[in-house]
């Protein structure tokens, strides 16, 4: 369990000041301009030698993305856009650290901004978050202000600029490539790649898209030290993370806790179990809405880090994770997941333009119990061709939810469809 010393995110359910002067208490802040003056390069070398991984889903190591925008800023100048979209359905991490931690981010987006050679921070807030953003926007005016950020942030002579742009709320914005669109004015759709976002990003320049809790850690890593962070955790999956648990629990929360907690004691220790018990378990989505489900059977033993999960052919994903107990309905819970999907879909790829619209109607068919029984295996096969076969993974994210319910409770689905068909039986 992690020690309250460890803890980056000290006030995330907003029980202290949140104001520039209570950060600046908590730690935040803090010989900022000592951190600067370590260089770009030592700053991406910590980075990459805490073994930090992008906390929206993806895991990529951030040290090494970083790495891959240009050395010498040329004409073309260089962004970091901050991703606070967050549209993912079980996901409420980053609009904590938006409201309860704003200058962990914008003292992030400093860091991680003079490390790549940018000037220039957007941060893409999802448009529902209207709360959020003042509170941002309030932490934003108090770092001008201070002189903590603008023409001369913390007295370095680096010049930094903060911009808050608001989506509409379009989950396929979250994206990277799709919300460089969005933000550029254009329909949010996603870009082929390459060329990656590092050479040609927002505007034509080099960027790099990061995730929001992925930015408001890395003060704290270059305070402490890389190794601090990399004894957290597990080996290649270090550091800390905030979880959500949601769902069938006795208290629903968001917490920070280290990589690699096993899932049972983290439901246990934090959301005060599941409701019944443990053993009134019937599955658990561990990583948001996109990643495949997995039953009381796994949940048992699994730890918490993209390793475990993706050796039980699952993935952490946002780290939501969403309880269910035994009186679910699995197949209405997916279905509706697929509906979704289908109405978030932008429509560019064929695969997932038709394919997740067909999964849905498929889905609902088979939670009514109308599909028949040869009907599971041209749904999965019908997955398999939308999983891998799209510009973003929009696809993959509408498929994993519905394999992983045939995979593991593929007997909850027949026994619907052998109930309606002795139904029908008994009525002729």
């Amino acid at each position: 369990m992690l020690k309250d010393q460890d803890r980056i995110f000290n006030n995330i359910y907003g029980l202290e000041d949140t104001s520039l002067n209570g950060c600046k208490k908590r730690g935040d802040w803090n010989k900022t301009k000592s951190i600067l003056a370590k260089g770009r390069e030592k700053i991406i070398g910590e980075i990459k030698a805490s073994g930090l991984r992008g906390r929206g889903g993806a895991g990529f190591s951030t040290g090494m993305k970083w790495s891959f925008m240009p050395k010498e800023a040329s004409e073309r100048p260089h962004y970091l856009v901050i991703n606070a979209d967050e549209g993912e359905p079980g996901t409420c991490k980053d609009r904590e650290i938006l409201r309860n931690e704003p200058h962990k981010l914008i003292e992030g987006a400093l860091v991680a901004a003079f490390a790549m050679g940018a000037n220039t921070a957007y941060c893409y807030v999802r448009g529902e978050f209207y709360r959020e953003t003042e509170a941002l926007q309030r932490a934003v005016d108090e770092a001008y202000a201070a002189g903590l950020i603008g023409p001369d942030a913390c007295g370095s002579g680096y010049a930094f600029d903060f911009y808050i742009h608001r989506g509409m709320g379009a989950y396929i914005c979250g994206e990277e490539s799709a919300l460089i669109e969005s933000l550029e004015g254009k329909k949010g759709q996603p870009r082929l790649k390459p060329p990656f976002p590092a050479n040609v990003g927002l505007y034509g320049c080099p960027t790099t898209v990061n995730n929001v809790e992925t930015i408001a850690v890395t003060p704290a890593i270059m305070r402490r030290g890389a190794n601090w962070f990399a004894d957290l955790g597990k080996p290649n999956n270090t550091g800390t993370k905030l979880f959500n648990i949601s769902g069938h629990v006795n208290n629903p929360c968001t917490v920070e806790e280290e990589m690699g907690i096993p899932l049972k004691e983290l439901i246990e220790k934090h959301a005060g179990g599941v409701r019944g018990g443990w053993e009134n378990l019937k599955a658990i989505i561990p990583g948001g809405a996109s990643v495949p489900m997995l039953p009381k059977s796994i949940c048992d033993t699994v730890h918490m880090d993209f390793d475990s999960l993706g050796e039980v052919k699952s993935g952490l994903g946002t780290a939501a994770v969403m309880v269910m107990d035994q009186s679910t309905d699995l197949v209405r819970a997916i279905c509706r997941l697929s509906r979704f999907y289908k109405h978030e879909s932008c429509g560019q790829c064929t695969p997932c333009r038709e394919g997740t619209g067909w999964m849905w109607r498929m889905m609902e068919r088979l939670s009514d119990g109308s599909a028949e029984l040869e009907e599971i295996d041209l749904l999965e096969e019908v997955t398999r061709q939308i999983e891998g076969h799209t510009i973003c993974a929009l696809g993959d994210a509408a498929a994993w939810p519905v394999q992983g319910l045939i995979r593991h409770f593929r007997d909850d689905i027949e026994q619907r469809i052998i109930e309606r068909i002795a139904r029908d039986a008994e009525a002729a």
